[in-house]
Order: C-alpha cells, then structure tokens, then sequence
C-alpha cells in the first residue's frame, strides 16, 4: 500500500513516515502542498494524509484540487484546529477521515488501515488464499496453522498479492505500492524479496501460491 503524507513540521514528518514504513507502507513525505499535488500528479496513492495548515497551498486546497480532478483516493486530514466548524469544512471539502493532533500513533495506524479497508474489495481484517491466512491488524501469518514470520517488506509484498489475487501483477506495480520514492535498491528488487517470500510460504508445502508469469510479473492464485 503506498501513502502520501504532507505534513510541514519537520519532526513529525520525519517521525511519521518512519513509523509508517515500519508498519509495512510504502511512504513519500513532503512538506508542503505544492509538493503534495506534484506528487500526486506523478503517482497513483491508495492513501493521502494532509496537514490543513501547510505553506504554499493549505491541505483543504490540495484535497478541493484532488476531488475537483475526480481522484477518489482516501483523504485522512490532519490539523492542531479542533473546533467542531473546522472538522466539518474538511470533511464537506471531500475528506474521509479527520484527526486531530497530537494524535496517539497506534490511533493513526488503525485509522489508515480502516481507510484502506473501506476503499478496497476486502473488508475483513484477514487476507487469505487457501490454507495461507493474514491477519493485517497483528502482522500474524498462518499457512496451513504454521506460524510463518516476515519482514516488514515481505509482509507488505505479500499483503499486495492477497489484496490482488489471481491477477497478474507487474515487477514495476509491485515496486510501486511497496516500496516509496526514498528507497534505493536494485533494479531486481521486487524478485528478490518474491524468492524470500517463496521460501518460507511456498518451499515448505506441496501447493505453490506464488507464480512467475513469464515476461509480465507475478500472481498469487490458490487454484490449480
């Protein structure tokens, strides 16, 4: 899942943004909404985080711009203001979610993965492909009962070939909604960490999940 997070005091982006990708998110930070709408012009997010009180242009600008441009991703707005007034501005103006700060992180974290649920197919807190069970809110991952322990970035890849199942998902989609701007691996990335992945929920079982879909990417399928 890739986030975009727009937040002008350099202390909490920082912070936030390595709390985020420490969940498994891939993140892009930045620190105005001018920014912010370059990024958004450049990428496709499934989240958006806004601070309302941003140089350049202001968070309820960036989110009036996004709806006036019929982009549906899910805002979630953040703001030191705290009236009742303010909270309904914001969400007329086309948020999803409003938090105000200082805010408890485990309350931000739980608030984007509700975000997340409500806009995809998959409402349920678990994510499953045959005897294979995610559980997105402990992190916890089962195949046929078995314990299985993953990276933050195996689970995050993993996470995207659920939420995609049997659709065939290209090295460069896969990069896109794990991985943020600010990384800096190789160009084989995305088949490294698959080789991880197949090793702990493949090697073990009889039944493949993973596939190679030669010249194309990847697909996660648990039918014959």
């Amino acid at each position: 899942m890739r986030i975009l997070l727009a937040e002008d005091q350099p202390d909490l982006l920082d912070v936030t943004v390595k709390r985020l990708r420490a969940e498994g998110f891939g993140v892009d930070g930045c620190a105005d909404g001018q920014q912010a709408l370059d990024y958004l012009d450049a990428t496709d997010y499934d989240l958006v985080i806004l601070d309302i009180m941003m140089p350049k242009v202001d968070g309820l600008t960036v989110l009036r711009t996004l709806r006036s441009r019929k982009n549906p991703v899910p805002v979630l707005l953040l703001t030191a203001r705290d009236a009742i007034s303010d909270r309904v501005e914001g969400l007329d103006a086309g948020a999803d979610d409003y938090l105000t700060k200082p805010f408890d992180f485990s309350e931000l974290t739980a608030r984007v993965r509700a975000l997340l649920r409500r806009n995809s197919t998959e409402k349920s807190d678990l994510l499953q492909a045959g005897d294979l069970v995610m559980e997105l809110s402990t992190h916890r991952v089962t195949r046929d009962g078995r314990e299985i322990s993953l990276s933050t970035r195996e689970f995050a890849l993993l996470e995207s070939l659920l939420r995609h199942k049997g659709a065939i998902l290209s090295r460069a989609q896969l990069e896109n909604q794990v991985w943020d701007y600010g990384f800096e691996g190789g160009s084989n990335i995305v088949d490294v960490y698959i080789r991880y992945l197949r090793k702990k929920i493949d090697d073990p079982f009889e039944k493949k999940l993973i596939h190679t879909v030669r010249g194309t990417g990847y697909t996660l399928r648990d039918e014959p």
